[in-house]
């Protein structure tokens, strides 16, 4: 598929947004009306089961599968014609559907703004009125949609937008399911729809859904949002629908105390296994979450700020969207240092790490500082650079964004600590470490909770793997040492509950003795940890095989291995 391809002879194709077990998403650009689209591609035999070869033929497999492609149009053509008889500022505007060279189409509203995953990944855990205005705008979209009745069915914070005024929309009704006898019997079997970090045990379990299942989504989204993590976490997809299936959220105030009773029941009666225990519907959830809201604001609104505040709505509704500022002029009295273009050697900060003088990342491109909303498209370019592994114009794009993002917010902005963490990441995985030291070093500084919080301690991480990679084995393993100390206390205080990072601290700090040519210290501090992640992850786990692997290296009198056991 070509970036020039033409759909119906109408809506040209620019570039992909999306894709998934479903289709692809495009944007594009109505040929006709001038206006842009965002255009969802649907090819039917990849969602046949039992295989995904072409549709068609004469009995056997092949026919079957051209039944099934055929009763999968009918279900998407129907759902389409669903969702567009929807009239509701929360959802998506549809506009045209059909299928075109053999791919089913649906051609939506391309809506503006951040998703609520960015969003999340950005700022969690939310202010508890950021949180429930959230939850309550999805109240609305969700009261509408169950009306129908169709159940969304994979309610997750990819699948909602925040528009640059605060308002949500609800995206990917696509998959939804249409609760009339036609629309239950072109659900096919097999296909399994949903998330499992939000889906409802019903729907693990492939029996049927409702629209409570939906509302046991958006109880896992509320405790995402005020817990900063999903409320059931494993390894593997398998374990996350187990523990949706079987095991009991933690209360939110036992994570976070200044979470308001109410709403803590409100998430606790939204995660009830069975859907009978949970609200009866979206109007009663948004009765509950209407004492927690914002009252209007009693003064004009005020300039939209970089990232969309959901809360917005309902401090300023019905009010006009303020007037355009003037820019700023691009020439600015004395800049402070760390606004300077990041190229090596930009971040004089640490001298003692500093860049050699030729350029190793792509330097900014000499263009005046853009307004915020330009700023917003830069970012979202940046986002769909990393996405599709562009790592070098990552770089570049990152490098010249950067000291525009300080200017307009400073240094401490979540918009600018997101650029500089990409910025960073993408300088260690192309083998610039000297370059990202100083980036993670002023991350950890200025992240959230300071050094010793859970993001100041991941960049302080990796640039221990910095400081390591340029050799600095002494200074890295001090801060290893520093970084498992505070891990292993988070663990035992009960503010941390997967102790993965402290046993690669541990792996590495063995190492390190090892390297060092200290093995009989490397062998004392790598057993106890086999034992204990033995233990946890089974004798067969790649981490396993690989500490055993070292221990034989290590162990200058080889003795029988103990038994297939943890510590006591």
């Amino acid at each position: 598929m070509t970036t020039t391809r033409l759909i119906a002879g109408r809506y040209r194709l620019t570039e992909k947004i999306g894709h998934g077990g479903m289709g692809q998403v495009w944007a594009g650009q109505d040929e006709r009306l001038h206006r842009p689209v965002a255009v969802k591609l649907l090819r039917p035999e990849h969602l046949l089961p039992g295989g995904t070869g072409r549709t068609g033929g004469t009995g056997g497999a092949g026919g079957e599968r051209g039944s099934h492609g055929d009763e999968l149009r009918r279900r998407f053509l129907r759902e389409c014609r669903v969702t567009a008889a929807l009239d509701h500022p929360g959802l998506v505007t549809v506009f045209d559907a059909g299928e075109d060279e053999g791919e089913l189409y649906l051609v939506m509203q391309r809506i503006p703004g951040v998703s609520l995953a960015d969003l999340i990944a950005e700022d969690a855990p939310f202010p508890v009125e950021r949180a429930v205005a959230v939850a309550a705008q999805l109240c609305t979209a969700l009261a509408a949609v169950h009306a129908i009745p169709v159940v969304h069915r994979d309610l997750k914070p990819s699948n909602v937008m925040v528009r640059e005024d605060g308002r949500l929309v609800l995206l990917d009704l696509g998959i939804a399911t249409a609760l009339d006898t036609e629309a239950t019997r072109l659900t096919l079997t097999g296909v399994p729809v949903g998330s499992p970090s939000y889906m409802a045990p019903e729907q693990a379990l492939a029996a049927t859904t409702d629209p409570r299942s939906d509302l046991y989504a958006l109880g896992c989204l509320l405790h995402e949002m005020l817990a900063g993590e999903e409320p059931f976490r494993a390894p593997t997809a398998l374990g996350v629908l187990r523990r949706h299936v079987d095991e009991p959220p933690v209360p939110l105030r036992e994570l976070r105390p200044e979470v308001p009773h109410g709403l803590e029941r409100l998430v606790l009666d939204l995660l009830a296994k069975q859907p009978a225990d949970r609200p009866a519907d979206a109007q009663t959830v948004y009765g509950r979450l209407l004492p927690l809201l914002p009252p209007a604001a009693g003064t004009p609104q005020p300039r939209y700020p970089a990232l969309p505040d959901p809360v917005r709505p309902y401090r300023f509704p019905h009010q006009p969207q303020p007037a355009a500022v003037a820019p700023a002029p691009p020439v600015r009295p004395e800049p402070r240092p760390f606004l300077r273009t990041p190229v090596p050697s930009a971040h004089p900060a640490h001298p003692a790490h500093s860049a050699p003088a030729a350029p190793v990342v792509p330097p900014a491109p000499a263009t005046p500082p853009p307004s915020l909303p330009d700023l917003g498209a830069q970012c979202a370019r940046l986002s769909d650079l990393v996405d599709v592994g562009r790592h070098t114009e990552v770089l570049g794009l990152a490098a010249g964004l950067l000291p525009r993002a300080e200017a307009e917010l400073g240094d401490a902005a979540p918009l600018v600590r997101t650029i500089r963490t990409i910025y960073a990441r993408t300088l260690l995985h192309e083998g610039h470490p000297r370059q990202a030291l100083p980036e993670y070093r002023r991350l950890a500084a200025t992240a959230d909770g300071g050094p010793h919080g859970p993001q100041g301690l991941d960049h302080r991480y990796r640039a221990a793997i910095c400081l390591e990679h340029l050799g600095h084995g002494a200074e890295a393993l001090a801060e290893y040492q520093a970084l498992l100390t505070a891990h292993t206390a988070r663990l035992e205080s009960g503010l941390d509950t997967d102790p993965e990072r402290t046993y690669d601290l541990r792996e590495r700090i063995g190492l390190h003795l090892a390297a060092t040519g200290d093995p009989q210290n490397a062998w004392q501090w790598l057993l106890p940890l086999l034992l204990d992640r033995e233990r946890r992850d089974g004798p067969h786990h790649p981490a396993v095989r690989r500490l055993r692997q070292s221990l034989s290296t290590l162990n200058p009198h080889p003795t029988p291995w103990p038994p297939t056991a943890g510590r006591a």
